[in-house]
């Protein structure tokens, strides 16, 4: 299916355009539910924990499945895990769009996650099988720049969506787009290309699945009150689950994460990069979308729109990051994309107050645009460049678990700072008042919950609304506050892992060179070893 001379399947423009339309499902559906989070605090009286939950539980079903998915694409057919993924999407959006309460809305979250899952993890897998040099680079910047884009644009569709229709709307607008990704699949991506025929290592599969399940529901319960022994537990189970993991893929022979090739410097790097990266994005989408809507007042097609910048930004600038990997090394190219992430979110952390101009705003997710823009390409390829072919699901997942876990995981921590932010300020606000002893317990809580149910609270006595939603206002920017500024510790952090460890252009080529070399060299070993075998077999009979 590879020409040669060129690096690129037959038809290799509609194939492209088949394995983006799928992972256009998948970032769609991971970025629609943040608008609508308003609006389903409203329908449901849900606490801010919950909105959390529902704004991650597609992350959580995605991260938790993509390895162990990706690897049994890779032995058992990445097209059939495509055509599986598109067609549980379907039901999965169906069963959001209509939930009746939030338990139901986040475990359909968590299968549609999943059905991406099955499908996301394969898109990277077969663009790095199909395509080769230059020319996977370059599909690789479109199959990123694009997906980002869609992710970043998704606040727009959901805002104008919402204007007309009800909260589950967003859920079900992925659907018509599902269906048409399924039939150009059926049609265009080709059967079987470069698979491989080892077994799965189902065992360390479902061991994964629980460690990132528990890791990122402990870290959502941490600061809710009464919570805290199952936030614990969660957390030791997934510390138990990460000790086991890394035994079992020590021990098994055809490991499910290779960690000989995970060792390799320009792996594990890239692969921290990336959950930086794109987690910061994720966290911050989340936290701005509410922050438009409940702070400044906008609309939901207001709200959607303001991201369009980074959308816009993030679309010009992921080509020319490919053409920087190639001149300038991916280094380079991470630590400027890391450098906008940081102006971008000091501008939210000190200008997006309760009196920001919209051109602030923008101001803000242009450089965040510009900086995922950058920083995505290369921590992309530089996974897929460093494994072998036969381990393209590995690596694809690992890419895929770039934005997924550090999505899940970002913004699971931006979220809990935010809940306790808020309700820190909204507790000594209450305190502080002269009418605190007669405010109710069970309005207490409905106040510091979330902003949702502050508003629900401030249509119950309206007398007090103005002061309320104030209150609410004050305390929803606390605890922003403390997510943004945890936000640049963390991308300050990645940015030092790059600098100090990710090798320069050079010594990247260098080592990406003695990686194929050594990868070439076990495959001719292992083909001699089953050549033997089969002598000795055919010998025997």
């Amino acid at each position: 299916m590879t020409t040669p001379d060129e690096g690129r399947p037959a038809r290799a423009p509609l194939v492209l355009t088949s394995l983006i339309l799928v992972a256009a499902v998948a970032n769609l559906n991971l970025a629609v539910a943040n608008v609508a989070l308003p609006d389903i605090g409203k329908a449901f009286d849900a606490s801010q924990t919950d909105l959390n939950l529902i704004a991650v539980g597609y992350s959580v079903g995605l991260a938790a499945s993509v390895l162990y998915l990706g690897a049994v694409g890779d032995r058992y057919g990445r097209k059939t895990m495509l055509i599986l993924g598109m067609s549980l999407s379907v039901p999965a959006s169906l069963v959001a769009g209509f939930a009746p309460n939030v338990e139901v809305l986040f475990a359909a979250r968590l299968l549609g996650g999943v059905s991406a899952g099955l499908a996301f993890p394969t898109t990277l897998a077969l663009i790095t099988a199909l395509w080769s040099g230059p020319a996977r680079t370059r599909a690789i910047a479109l199959w990123s720049s694009i997906g980002g884009g869609l992710t970043a644009l998704g606040p727009l569709v959901a805002g104008a969506l919402l204007e007309g229709f009800f909260w589950g709307s967003v859920f079900l607008v992925t659907i018509p787009l599902a269906l048409l990704a399924l039939a150009l699949t059926w049609v265009l991506v080709p059967s079987h290309v470069n698979e491989s025929t080892d077994p799965v290592d189902h065992l360390g599969g479902i061991v994964s699945v629980v460690l990132v399940g528990s890791l990122v529901l402990g870290i959502n319960f941490v600061p809710v009150d009464g919570l805290q022994t199952v936030a614990v537990s969660a957390l030791v189970i997934a510390f138990a689950s990460a000790i086991a993991f890394v035994f079992r893929q020590l021990r098994a022979h055809n490991p499910l994460f290779d960690l000989q090739v995970a060792r390799r410097r320009i792996f594990w790097v890239a692969a921290v990069a990336g959950i930086i990266v794109f987690g910061t994005l994720m966290g911050t989408m989340y936290i701005s979308q509410q922050y438009l809507q409940n702070v400044l007042g906008y609309s939901t097609l207001a709200a959607g729109s303001a991201a369009l910048p980074a959308a816009l930004v993030m679309v010009l600038v992921a080509p020319h990051s490919a053409k920087l990997v190639e001149s300038r090394g991916s280094r380079f190219t991470l630590l400027s994309g890391y450098v906008a992430i940081v102006v971008g979110l000091v501008v939210a952390l000190v200008l997006w107050d309760e009196d920001a101009h919209y051109w602030i705003v923008a101001l803000g997710y242009m450089c965040l645009g510009a900086g995922v823009g950058l920083a995505g390409t290369p921590a992309s390829h530089s996974l897929t460049g460093s494994v072998p072919v036969a381990r393209a699901g590995m690596a694809s997942g690992t890419a895929d678990l770039q934005r997924d876990l550090g999505g899940a995981i970002v913004q699971s921590i931006l979220g809990a700072l935010l809940t306790a932010g808020y309700t820190a300020s909204f507790t000594s606000t209450i305190a502080a008042s002269p009418q605190a002893s007669s405010v109710s317990e069970q309005t207490q809580v409905a106040l510091e919950k979330s902003f949702a149910g502050a508003v629900n609270i401030a249509e119950t006595y309206p007398q007090y609304a103005q002061q309320i939603l104030a209150a609410a206002r004050s305390a929803f920017l606390d605890g922003d506050t403390r997510a943004y500024a945890a936000a640049i510790g963390i991308v300050l952090i990645g940015a030092a892992l790059v600098f100090f460890v990710f090798p320069k252009r050079d010594a990247e080529t260098a080592l990406l060179e003695r990686y194929a070399a050594e990868d070439a060299e076990t495959g001719d070993r292992e083909s001699r070893a089953a050549e033997t075998g089969d002598r000795a077999i055919g010998d025997a009979g």
